[in-house]
């Protein structure tokens, strides 16, 4: 699943003219770590920091698709007006879903 979502960024952001260089923060399904930071990878085509795909794993472990919803809560400060942020979930049989923030 997580290079699916990963693609399913980046074409959303594509189709949006945006460049993932210039999303602010990524809010990730919460399942793993490992899966996060590989969605991050595959996005950004680097190793992502804890400040633009912020994880609630050692908290709250995994929340299913409430986890990126609970990360955006925990993890908006520092965004400024302008600034855009991703939110992206996803579940069983390959669903995947996204929508692209931006901070007013």
């Amino acid at each position: 699943v997580c290079p699916a979502v990963g693609e399913h960024i980046v074409t959303h952001l594509h189709k949006n003219h945006i460049e993932p260089s210039n999303v602010k923060r990524f809010w990730l399904h919460q399942a793993n770590l490992t899966m996060n930071e590989l969605i991050a990878k595959r996005v950004l085509r680097r190793l992502e920091t804890d400040t633009e795909a912020p994880t609630i794993l050692d908290t709250y472990a995994n929340t299913s698709s409430a986890g990126s919803v609970i990360a955006m809560h925990l993890h908006h400060d520092g965004m400024q007006a302008g600034d855009l942020g991703v939110l992206s979930s996803f579940g069983a049989g390959y669903s995947i879903g996204s929508v692209i923030l931006e901070k007013r």
